[in-house]
């Protein structure tokens, strides 16, 4: 009688419990569609609101139609699980009422299998139960594991991830196993791909320069520039070039354009020179001689210039040459004229027009390459994505840039897990602990509990077949 009013209490719990379960379900599935009208009415601001950690909560303290659904499959596996634990306490009962009426030996083995069905049903049960709460309620130490170590649980896990899954060795094993460097080289190798690569990059780099604003843009390049220039004397650079440009002949085009403009320019103000020449003249000369030397002046000048221009070996340019290359060589070696240039280098960069300039390259600079991004057919995006098909070809050929590719991706990885492991394991201590311990109880039970049911009947079967066989046993020696 007392395996009765055991069992009755169990099902009565069980019986309470489910019907718990179904008015939890109800409540749980009239919030769900609750959270689906408002959802759908303005999901936008609160979401954004929430984030992501405050999704995966909601997500773990409500239920969606699959849990419940989930649910009801748990319930019935616990019907059936307590109509077996019945079934075998009823057997009992009837095996022993057999037994007392000497009905024979078998009724004994009957209930010696029975009986020990009923513990392996009542263990069971009370192993599954003390997972999720208290069985009959009662305060017992070690139950309702889940909710009252949710928590710990968490750390445990994250301490679990942390050590088996974060850390380096596994990571670089992982990586070396995967082989990313010859499957992305396969892949941009793929000229469709290489196409979506460079979209990609192109619309990056416009969101990109949206972004900055051109002000603080221009300040950093007008600093950087000026700081360079003023870090570096520029003269003998400036030498240097001079000389190669002189011993190449580069400057004879120069000088071919500097006369002819002074000689057409002659040509047009001839008057502005005598005037200039007349201009210039002592008071107590007469104004005739004054005008005859004015027009010998202007005659003399544009003979130079037409001689200059027309005669390639003209004393004039071979005495420049000289010029320049003395100049050439002062600005390398003349300590004298080098600090005369810094202190022109210096007054030049110091006058706004200069870093107006200078500040306004970024504007022009920017215009022209997100007009470039923006082009397909752009000499940009095609040499990135001509470079982006070679490195593709050479990454899926080349071993060595392979492993390349792969011991960079392998530190970069190695590095974030290494640097940020506790950042990451404490997501999952930080979301478990943020989830209702009823609520996610439920969630968890919804999900594996008609598994765990299987264990009440499993339980059931083998105590059965093992009190059969250790009565038999029994019997055997006792014989």
């Amino acid at each position: 009688m007392r395996d009765h009013r055991t069992v009755e209490r169990m099902e009565d719990t069980e019986t309470g419990s489910e019907t718990g379960s179904r008015g939890e379900a109800a409540r749980v599935a009239g919030a769900s569609r609750s959270l689906r009208a408002a959802g759908s009415a303005g999901s936008g601001a609160g979401a954004r609101a929430g984030g992501p950690a405050a999704f995966v909560n909601r997500a773990m303290n409500t239920f969606s139609a699959a849990d419940i659904e989930k649910q009801r499959g748990v319930r019935r596996m616990k019907l059936t699980a307590a109509g077996l634990l019945l079934f075998v306490a009823v057997v009992y009962v009837l095996a022993k009422w057999a037994s007392h009426e000497g009905a024979g030996a078998w009724a004994g083995y009957v209930a010696a299998a029975a009986e020990a069905g009923m513990v392996g049903a009542l263990a069971d049960w009370f192993a599954v139960t003390a997972l999720f709460r208290r069985p009959l309620g009662l305060p017992i130490p070690h139950t309702a594991i889940i909710p009252t170590k949710k928590d710990q649980l968490g750390v445990s896990l994250g301490e679990f991830v942390g050590e088996n899954f974060l850390s380096e060795d596994v990571v670089r094993q992982r990586l070396r196993s995967v082989g990313i460097g010859s499957r992305l080289g396969a892949w941009l190798a793929e000229p469709e791909h290489a196409d979506r690569v460079t979209a990609e990059l192109s619309a990056a780099l416009r969101g990109a320069l949206t972004v900055l604003r051109d002000s603080d843009v221009q300040a950093v390049v007008g600093e950087a520039i000026t700081r360079r220039a003023d870090a570096q004397e520029i003269a003998p650079g400036i030498g240097k070039m001079l000389d190669k440009v002189v011993a190449d002949g580069g400057h004879r085009r120069a000088v071919d354009l500097i006369v002819s403009r002074a000689h057409d320019w002659l040509v047009l103000h001839s008057d502005s020179v005598m005037d200039a020449v007349q201009g210039g003249a002592p008071g107590w000369t007469p104004r005739f001689v004054d005008k005859r030397v004015g027009e010998r002046v202007y005659k003399e000048l544009l003979r130079f210039c037409v001689e200059m221009r027309d005669m390639p070996s003209h004393p004039a340019r071979g005495a420049l040459d000289r010029f320049l290359t003395d100049f050439a060589s002062d600005l390398q070696s003349d300590t004298d004229t080098r600090a005369r240039v810094e202190r022109l280098k210096g007054e030049v960069l110091g006058r706004g027009e200069v870093q107006d300039l200078i500040a306004s390259a970024w504007t022009a600079v920017r215009s022209m390459i997100v007009s470039a991004a923006e082009d397909e057919r752009s000499e940009l995006r095609l040499r990135v994505r001509a470079s982006l098909l070679s490195l593709g070809a050479r990454m899926a050929a080349d071993p060595k840039v392979q492993g390349k590719v792969d011991g960079w991706l392998e530190g970069a990885a190695v590095y974030v897990v290494t640097t940020y492991r506790r950042e990451i394991t404490s997501l999952i201590t930080d979301t478990v602990a943020g989830w209702d311990a009823e609520h996610t109880t439920k969630k968890i039970e919804a999900n594996i509990g008609r598994d765990l049911q299987f264990i009440r009947i499993n339980g059931t079967v083998v105590g059965s077949l093992a009190g059969l066989l250790i009565y038999t046993v029994s019997r055997a020696v006792g014989a």
